[in-house]
């Protein structure tokens, strides 16, 4: 601490050297943001001189509220009287008078210590691990039971519903049989609470860890401040004599006293041990109230959803550290995916009125969540065949005005990696995949200073717009390739086979100022079947303008396709800007 203080002083010390300016440019934006000496109830955080800069502000944010803030001189800050356990969200920005910087990234930061008044307590979401002399065997029958402290039995894992799933080499389990509307919901199934409605999704009950046994109850089961206690028949696990009544209890934490910020760790030491319980609690505020969800590093193996709640960010600690990942797709549960209305229970459809409809394939579900977003995750689809459809997300709006935003995120799978409707911005992320792979039905998504990797030959894009709807929107992207895509092999987009819509949509997508690897076809748009309209305009159909190589090259259009549109620089204005195509 010592020494760090030193070399705080040395750089105080080399800023005051310097001669008042009077150039009034804006300095640039603060990087390499660290934190050190963390404690219960304060850190330091320091970061990289900026060119220009005469002085920075910074501040402090917990969830939506700004907790502290300040004025610095020199690049570093010392943060004092803050609460044990609690994440915060730290940014600053480089002053020249009256010429600011934006914003840096924020940098979570979480201090040290238990939030809880009983670090013994367990989160509402926690797994629970049963410790064994020697590695576990999982036998043929039998019950793992959790009962309440009023022997209310809350929940119940039959073993005998293992016969139903495959275990794949992480541990994941996967259905057997596709799940559609019509199969019965068994105990190696979750029931997801969305707000008001009820995702089915296949999920893993039970793991094998070195002397132990994960097992993961039901969403939503325990409630806040509560006792359990747990049983489990004789010969569940092989050679275990099994649990009574009073062998195994435990108690949940109190619900989270912050009414809009809420942390998730899965080392138990933060509100929650998931995003979905964090999700469940948010859902259980007002429709419009703001909730910020920090989640810490660490891999969340989990299927989130959220239905007609507004107003909530998704904030990771680290895009490369912050995941959430899972294995899913169609030849697991079918369809794009939607809630039920009424909650089934073990032994019945999972909706009876519709055959088809399940929490579908993709990892997440969104659902008439208006002003949405995510922030500094990975967000993977572990599925791992090409042979399949398997969404990341799919945001479905109702009414197609939903808005969401991704910043700074990455996005990984094969088909279908990305689903939207509504009003979609995603800035500075990475989109992976190879066939359809950002698609569906947006009154505009713009895509802005991305990276869109084509792992395999493939499509990029699949429109299925509305005729008067902006669409599909690229502005300032790289269209780079894996290395098993081969040049000239991947094309800008496809058309949806309109001969079979009962209502037509359309295949509005441009590409402007875009840097395109040579995986990219030549011709650009795939010409079979056809795009509606087949003649593209300036604000309808298949369009792109500014094209280079990746070393910014301007590309050769000449071989295009003529299903598609170069447009002059006058027909590229409304695209140049975010602001012009927000707009």
């Amino acid at each position: 601490m010592k020494h760090l203080i030193t070399c705080l002083f040395a750089i105080v010390a080399l800023f005051g050297s310097c001669s008042p300016s009077s150039d009034t440019a804006v300095p640039s934006v603060p990087t390499g943001i660290e934190s050190s000496s963390v404690t219960e109830n304060s850190f330091i955080v320091t970061w990289k001189a900026s060119s220009g800069a005469k002085s920075y502000d910074w501040k402090l944010e917990e969830g939506s509220d700004e907790k502290k803030s300040g004025s610095r001189t020199s690049p570093y800050v010392q943060i004092d009287g803050l609460e044990a356990g609690h994440s915060y969200l730290f940014a600053v920005r480089a002053c020249n008078g009256e010429a600011v910087s934006a914003w840096s990234k924020s940098l979570s930061v979480t201090t040290s210590g238990s939030s809880q008044s009983d670090p013994t307590s367990l989160c509402v979401d926690s797994p629970l691990l049963l410790q064994l002399n020697s590695a576990p065997e999982l036998g043929a029958q039998g019950f793992i039971k959790v009962f309440d402290s009023s022997d209310n039995q809350v929940d119940a894992i039959n073993l005998a519903d293992l016969e139903t799933v495959s275990v794949r080499d992480d541990g994941q389990m996967i259905p057997k049989t596709r799940m559609t509307g019509t199969t019965t919901l068994n105990t190696f199934m979750d029931v997801v609470p969305c707000g008001p409605y009820w995702r089915v999704v296949h999920y893993t009950p039970l793991r094998l860890r070195s002397n132990a046994l994960e097992i993961k109850l039901h969403s939503g089961v325990l409630d806040y401040g509560r006792e359990y206690y747990v049983t489990m028949d004789a010969g569940f696990v092989k050679n275990h004599a099994g649990l009574a009544k009073g062998d195994w209890t435990f108690t949940t934490k109190a619900a989270p006293s912050s009414a809009s910020g809420l942390n998730v760790n899965s080392d138990g030491s933060a509100d929650f041990c998931t995003i979905p319980g964090a999700l469940i609690h948010a859902a259980s505020k007002g429709r419009n109230d703001n909730v910020v969800i920090n989640v810490a590093s660490g891999t969340y193996n989990e299927m989130p959803c959220l239905r007609e709640k507004n107003n909530v960010s998704i904030r990771g600690a680290n895009r490369e550290t912050t995941v959430i990942a899972y294995a899913n797709s169609e030849a697991y549960e079918s369809g794009s995916g939607s809630s039920v209305d009424v909650k089934p229970t073990v032994g019945q459809a999972i909706d009876p009125k519709n055959s088809k409809n399940t929490g579908g394939r993709g990892v997440m579900l969104f659902e008439n969540c208006d002003n949405l977003s995510f922030e500094n995750l990975t967000m993977r689809n572990t599925f791992g065949s090409r042979d399949g459809q398997a969404e990341v997300i799919y945001f479905n709006s109702g009414n197609n005005t939903h808005r969401l935003t991704i910043e700074n995120c990455a996005l990984y799978s094969l088909q279908d990696t990305f689903l939207c409707k509504g009003r979609v911005w995603l800035h500075n992320s990475h989109i992976d995949g190879h066939c359809d792979y950002i698609w569906g039905y947006p009154e505009l998504g713009l895509f802005e200073d991305c990276e869109i990797r084509s792992e395999y030959d493939g499509y990029i894009v699949q429109a299925r717009t509305a005729q008067t709807a902006k669409g599909f929107v690229f502005l300032n992207c790289r269209l780079t390739a894996g290395e098993k895509a081969s040049n000239n092999t991947v094309y800008l987009a496809r058309a949806n086979n309109h001969d079979n819509e009962t209502a037509k949509t359309y295949d509005n997508v441009v590409f402007v100022n875009c840097r395109m690897s040579p995986v990219i076809r030549r011709t650009g748009w795939l010409d079979s079947p056809a795009p509606l309209p087949a003649s593209p305009s300036a604000t309808s159909g298949w369009r792109e303008y500014g094209s280079m190589d990746l070393s910014g090259n301007a590309l050769d259009l000449s071989g295009r396709s003529t299903f598609g549109k170069v447009l002059t620089a006058e027909e590229a204005v409304p695209y140049l800007t975010r602001e012009a195509v927000m707009n």
